[in-house]
């Protein structure tokens, strides 16, 4: 039988994945709140998006972690703004990482800095289920993990000034010219980051596609509220707190070099 071969830098799967595997990614998909809820704010599907639902396998593991360990560490996202203190049962600092791929980085930081909060955003099932999984291994009680558009969890579920970090490592880069429009780092993205930082909060990115981190810098380098930690049109050295994934490690070998960027959220 045909196995499916992944290509992350396009976002999609080789090869038609099973009618099981298709089912269990789709229970496990986090509903939208009821749109006969009069309570509810109404929260409009975006027309373009980052990233393309891909059928991938999903491993017996990574099932049951969603099934039993979604209580424990998922996050229902309900087109409102999280509670976070009630969240975590605590206030303290808060890092976000979007699109955290299979929760290597995400669950490593967790480990290493306990007195801070870490939300992660991810949209595919084997990835969160691979993350719950090694968050529960890890013993963490600071990691809380959400299912869903990232743009719109940003948007919706998060009050202004309410994170002190937002991590990108990595996003697809969508190399193709007719397909920059699906890039997450645009002009309306960067304003959005902007106002749920809070003041001198940090947005920090990485990237091993280079055309990818010159359209960074300059989509990011023009919000007024953001400010390059290595000065204007510069990238950072790379951060030694930033781990090292198996998918940087891969493309390491290939002569892929990462491009960092740091921001700081301006007052006012």
């Amino acid at each position: 039988m045909h196995t499916p071969k992944r290509r992350r830098r396009e976002g999609i799967w080789h090869g038609t994945p099973h009618r099981e595997t298709l089912a269990r990614q789709e229970c496990h998909e986090r509903p939208m709140p009821d749109p006969l809820d009069p309570t509810a704010p109404a929260v409009q599907p975006r027309a373009i998006r980052s990233f393309v639902k891909r059928g991938g396998r999903i491993t017996p593991a990574q099932a049951r972690a969603l099934a039993e360990l979604w209580p424990r560490y998922g996050a229902d996202f309900a087109g409102r703004p999280f509670d976070l203190d009630r969240l975590f049962g605590r206030s303290a600092p808060r890092t976000l990482e979007i699109g955290f791929g299979d929760g290597e980085s995400l669950v490593a930081l967790a480990t290493r800095e306990r007195g801070r909060d870490f939300i992660g955003i991810e949209v595919h099932a084997p990835g969160v289920g691979h993350c719950l999984l090694a968050a529960a291994a890890a013993a963490l009680d600071n990691l809380r993990v959400v299912q869903h558009d990232a743009v719109e969890v940003l948007e919706h579920g998060f009050a202004p000034a309410a994170l002190d970090e937002l991590l990108i490592y990595f996003p697809d880069p969508w190399p193709k010219k007719r397909h920059h429009k699906r890039r997450l780092i645009q002009p309306a993205f960067a304003a959005l980051a902007a106002t749920r930082l809070a003041t001198g909060g940090r947005l920090r990115l990485a990237t091993d596609w280079l055309p990818y981190a010159e359209w960074m810098l300059e989509v990011l380098d023009a919000e007024p509220r953001l400010q390059n930690c290595a000065g204007t049109g510069r990238y950072l050295p790379r951060p030694e707190a930033r781990p090292v994934t198996k998918f940087e490690r891969r493309g390491t070998r290939l002569g892929h070099a990462a491009h960092d960027l740091e921001y700081q959220r301006l007052p006012g």
